[in-house]
């Protein structure tokens, strides 16, 4: 799992709505996920990106869900040792927001990977704690009972959904102050191309608009004023 930096790059200076605009443009509406705003200081006023590692749980079931549960071989704890450097963790949590899957232990051990940040549907525990790890979190909020009050998990790096989003493996993830989306893997360097011609598109038009000109026909632009972004931009 891996993302060319130069990929990277190019989508930290694309706003997740551009993204959803550009994918829309492709037949793509559903891939902003929904419940998954900014939570903690280091995730607010800025853009993280990375290829997703996913987590899945489903409902408690009161014989798995348990605190033994978290020694097994297929715990989040053993997730997380299989969780590669620069990815975006994405847990689905099927909107369960009274149970926190991720404490401030499990967060802090996410910053020793490597992890670009975690996206969650549900919500975390020990929010102080986790604040203090630097973790950026896109969550619904926080919660003090622990996972396995309402959750239980069975597995990573499968296809799941969270904010009722289809998120596969390696998909890649890119989450600002809007929330996250999903750029399906396939899409990925057409996003990264076509996004960043649209922001200075419209970077174009707010310095117009800021001048005093009228919406129409510049926003979106008809043929007269794309005649003139090209030609201004070219100089």
């Amino acid at each position: 799992m891996s993302l060319d930096p130069t990929i990277r790059a190019k989508l930290e200076r694309i706003t997740t709505a551009t993204i959803t605009t550009v994918l829309l443009k492709k037949g793509l509406r559903n891939i902003w996920l929904r419940g998954t705003p900014p939570f903690s200081p280091a995730a607010k006023g800025k853009r993280f990106v990375g290829p997703a590692f996913t987590l899945r749980f489903v409902p408690a079931r009161e014989d798995l869900a348990t605190p033994e549960s978290w020694s097994s071989p297929k715990s989040t704890r053993a997730a997380i040792e299989a969780m590669p450097e620069g990815a975006i963790v994405v847990a689905d949590a099927m909107g369960v927001t009274d149970a926190g899957i991720f404490g401030d232990i499990l967060c802090a051990r996410l910053v020793k990977r490597g992890v670009i940040a975690l996206v969650t549907d549900g919500a975390v525990r020990d929010v102080a704690g986790v604040n203090g790890t630097g973790l950026p979190v896109f969550c619904s909020g926080g919660a003090a009972p622990p996972s396995v009050a309402g959750l239980t998990f069975v597995n990573w790096e499968e296809p799941i959904g969270c904010g009722g989003v289809a998120v596969f493996p390696g998909d890649v993830i890119v989450a600002d102050d809007d929330g996250a989306v999903c750029i399906p893997a396939a899409f990925v360097d057409e996003v990264a191309n076509t996004g960043e011609e649209q922001e200075r598109l419209e970077a174009w038009i707010v310095g117009k608009v800021e001048a005093g000109e009228k919406l129409p026909g510049l926003y979106p632009p008809n043929a007269e004023n794309k005649a003139r972004y090209e030609a201004e931009k070219s100089k």
